[in-house]
């Protein structure tokens, strides 16, 4: 259905001049008041089904990021604190590498401003944005604040003007005329405040949260601290309970306390740091460095260096609460587990948490669930069925190996935290090759610790591996194999979600690659080497020369960097091996990157009619260029156009977002009318 109405809208564009002129997004402002000189200036933003916006929060390296800009302020008024937002959502962007964070629906930003000019009647201010569906627009709206008018400390009317100013959209503010009412108005303004309902993205990652959690939870039942307690904990209810049904019964609530416990546990973590503020935390530089340290610090104590245990003065004294039976001792009794296993399962929780953070909202919540629900049904279905104690293996140094096993596991993922920090900082320390070196050292010596080549503290004498530890030892080294190539630039699609992007790399067309198919001295004047090692312009002056020496025709490409669907189609259609020849060998590539904040020479600024702004930077300019000839402001956007600038396409001048067999389609047949 989507696709049927993505192409009815593409035809309308060309039967009328203005309908690919898209605005996915209907800005609006207000302004609250906090005290006589202090208000809130709040955008609010109203977006078309299935669009959405990027956040201000969104991580460099990924789409642009909502940007406010104020204008005047010195000595009129001063900004109080970053501007916060409402409820956001977070989902990963395997082609950016980065967890970009985005509004759909209603939205609204708010920024607190303290005024200085007693007199100020308005305030200015500029957006600058990206907002994507099938294709992304790069937005730059002016908003106007009409402020209410202070003296002597009341607050009256705002002044508003009968002609705002072109492409400055204004509200005016309900006048306050008490302190009283303050509260009101403001409990009011609350109120109205939108509400982003859960999409299924959002139920989609949950859900993830929830299964991950649900095997965490197995993997720590599998350790040296857990897995004793099992037949230990159940004998116990079997023993002491009068009647088989009672011990049935309080076997059921033990593990339902222990749900408890660990469901609680991530309810006190989204309460203090709040489901907003977590998600933040997930992108924050500080963060992600704190959590590489304690991720490392966690594997350390795995592989057997020390143990992680809270004060034995804790456990005696839960172990203690136990005594006193009943509901409130079997609580006590859950308690005193997770205290007693807190060296093996710490670990775990703390991992988990901050993963579930990462999706915000009840996903700590969530994620506790799932750990704590693998963590209690054995004790509840073995107290249901004990003969099938029988068939649990016995202790022994198996347990140690899963221990072992987890520490490598949570090693390797510390330096996907440092990544994401390297990432934001632009460092380079931790680029491709090297976060894949690591990763092939860590599961290397994990699979030479599996096969029984190498042995750590707490591991007991092996005189030969099981047949269970040797497949796992085989397919650790397997993977490890499979990385190998990604240090040459294999894409490693397994693991596209951990490694920095392809970009992000000392050759990013490869070790040893560097030239990007050729020699740099055949490259023309003014061109580089772009996606699949295409010679492209990102200047059409140079481009369409260059164009007429060689006697082909232009294939205009109006992109972005922060462009999704650029790069989607980049990777998956213009790497089609009959699509790749003919940008290679048949046409002339210009690139033109509408987001390019390059500032313009300024004898090459100018105002522009026709988009009613300042052209001030590169992505100005082309931006410009193809709204004036092309009536559009959507990306991608290519062209195909011969050597006077003419469009060869008569049928579809223009194509986006489009399947690989359509994109070939309108290739061939600018081609063909160019020969003609």
């Amino acid at each position: 259905m989507k696709k049927i109405f993505f192409l009815l809208l593409t035809f309308l564009a060309f039967t009328q001049v203005n309908a690919q002129i898209l605005n996915p997004v209907k800005w609006s402002t207000r302004v609250e008041k906090i005290s006589e000189t202090e208000f809130n200036l709040v955008f609010e933003g109203d977006l078309d089904p299935e669009w959405h916006l990027y956040s201000q929060f969104t991580p460099e390296d990924g789409p642009i990021p909502l940007e406010i800009k104020f204008k005047e302020a010195s000595g009129n008024y001063q900004l109080i604190g970053k501007a916060v937002e409402s409820k956001t959502k977070t989902a990963f962007n395997d082609t950016f590498g980065v967890n970009e964070i985005f509004f759909s629906d209603k939205f609204w930003v708010k920024q607190k401003v303290k005024i200085i000019n007693l007199k100020l009647s308005s305030i200015d201010s500029e957006v600058d944005y990206q907002v994507c569906k099938e294709v992304c627009i790069n937005g730059n709206k002016k908003l106007k604040f009409d402020l209410p008018k202070i003296v002597a400390n009341k607050v009256e009317a705002p002044i508003t003007t009968e002609k705002p100013a072109k492409n400055i959209d204004t509200i005016s503010i309900v006048p306050v005329d008490t302190v009283a009412k303050e509260t009101a108005v403001v409990a009011e303004v609350q109120e109205d405040q939108p509400k982003v309902e859960e999409t299924e993205e959002d139920k989609k990652g949950l859900i993830s949260i929830f299964f991950i959690a649900f095997l965490s939870g197995f993997a720590a039942l599998l350790t040296p601290c857990v897995f004793p307690l099992i037949p230990m904990t159940v004998s116990f209810f079997t023993k002491q309970s009068k009647t088989k049904a009672a011990g049935i019964r309080n076997a059921i609530t033990y593990g339902i306390s222990i749900i408890v416990i660990y469901v609680a546990l991530g309810s006190i973590v989204t309460a203090i740091f709040g489901a907003d503020a977590l998600n933040d935390l997930a992108t924050n530089v500080w963060f992600n460095l704190i959590f590489f340290l304690l991720l490392v610090f966690f594997a350390t104590s795995f592989l057997g260096a020390f143990e992680i245990m809270l004060p034995n003065s804790w456990a005696n004294k839960v172990d203690r609460q136990a005594d006193r039976g009943g509901i409130v001792g079997i609580l006590f009794m859950a308690l005193a587990l997770a205290i007693v296993s807190f060296s093996c399962t710490g670990p775990i929780v703390g991992t988990l948490l901050f993963e579930a953070a990462s999706q915000g909202g009840i996903g700590p919540i969530v994620g506790m669930f799932g750990f704590s629900l693998a963590l209690a049904l054995p004790f509840m279905l073995f107290a249901m069925f004990p003969g099938w104690l029988n068939t649990l293996p016995k202790s022994g140094g198996w347990l140690n190996t899963v221990k072992v096993f987890l520490g490598f596991l949570e090693l390797a993922l510390a330096f996907k935290f440092l990544s994401n920090a390297d990432l934001v900082l632009q460092l380079h320390i931790l680029e491709r090759e090297v976060f894949l070196a690591i990763w092939i050292a860590i599961f290397g010596v994990l699979a030479l610790y599996l096969l029984g080549k190498i042995t750590l503290p707490h591991d007991s004498p092996l005189p030969f591996i099981s047949v269970g530890r040797l497949m796992m030892g085989l397919l650790v080294l397997t993977f490890t194999i499979y990385l190998i190539p990604g240090l040459w630039g294999a894409p490693l699609k397994i693991i596209s979600a951990f490694p920095p992007p392809m970009t992000y790399s000392e050759s990013p067309n490869g070790v040893g690659n560097t030239s990007g198919g050729g020699s740099l001295s055949k490259l023309p004047k003014g061109a580089k080497y772009g996606p699949h090692n295409l010679i492209a312009f990102d200047d059409y002056e140079q481009g369409l020369a260059y164009a007429k020496s060689v006697n082909k025709p232009i294939l205009l490409d109006f992109t972005g960097h922060a462009c999704v669907n650029c790069r989607k189609m980049e990777n998956n259609v213009w790497s089609d091996e009959v699509i790749l020849p003919i940008l290679r060998e048949d046409v002339v590539l210009i690139s033109l990157y509408v987001d390019d904040k390059r500032p313009l020479p300024k004898d090459k600024q100018f105002y522009s009619k026709e988009t009613d702004s300042e052209i001030e930077t590169i992505g100005d300019k082309w931006t410009d260029f193809m709204i004036t000839k092309y009536k559009t402001n959507t990306q991608p956007l290519y062209v195909l156009t011969d050597l006077k600038g003419n469009s060869l396409n008569k049928t579809k001048e223009s194509i986006s977002y489009v399947s690989m067999d359509e994109y070939l389609i309108w290739l061939k047949d600018g081609l063909k009318n160019f020969k003609k």
